[in-house]
């Protein structure tokens, strides 16, 4: 069964990479094991672009969590905001929240769906949120897709 997904998938290429990736990361309640897809696609197509496809799916994807914080604001403040919103808003944006954002969309299996949520809640730029989770998720997945290459490669040696 297993082989028959990674044959399909390596049937739609990088497109159903970037489809897998934006799914599974647009889901916050029930997610998907991306990392699977992606390792298998590294070791059948180029690894280089099958990370940055799924770094930028997932970027996309991560926008979902982004929109719940955003609109979850609304519901929280009905009033002007609390000053205490507004220093740790302030603090991020002096202290590097972009490099925050990037470090920890760089980590498996770690709160980003969280991070999402509370960088949409601070009204974090949407651009900079983009572009941060971007470099992160592809770093991530230029991980898991090389590990894919170079596993798969010494399996195929073994038989």
């Amino acid at each position: 069964m297993l082989k028959e997904i990674f044959v399909n998938l390596i049937s739609f290429g990088y497109s159903g990479i970037f489809l897998i990736t934006l799914i599974g990361y647009s889901t916050i309640l029930f997610p998907l094991p991306v990392a699977i897809f992606v390792f298998g696609a590294g070791g059948f197509l180029n690894p280089l672009i099958v990370g940055i496809v799924a770094g930028f799916g997932a970027a996309l994807g991560e926008m979902t969590s982004y929109g719940v914080g955003f609109g979850g604001r609304k519901l929280i403040f009905n009033q002007k905001e609390s000053e205490r919103i507004k220093k740790i808003t302030n603090f991020l944006k002096r202290k590097g929240a972009f490099f925050a954002i990037l470090g920890i969309a760089a980590i498996p299996f770690f709160g980003g769906d969280l991070l999402g949520i509370s960088a949409g809640f601070l009204k974090y730029d949407f651009k900079k949120f983009l572009l941060a989770s971007f470099i992160g998720k592809s770093i991530l997945h230029l991980i898991i897709a090389f590990a894919g290459f170079f596993g798969i490669c010494w399996i195929k040696t073994l038989f």
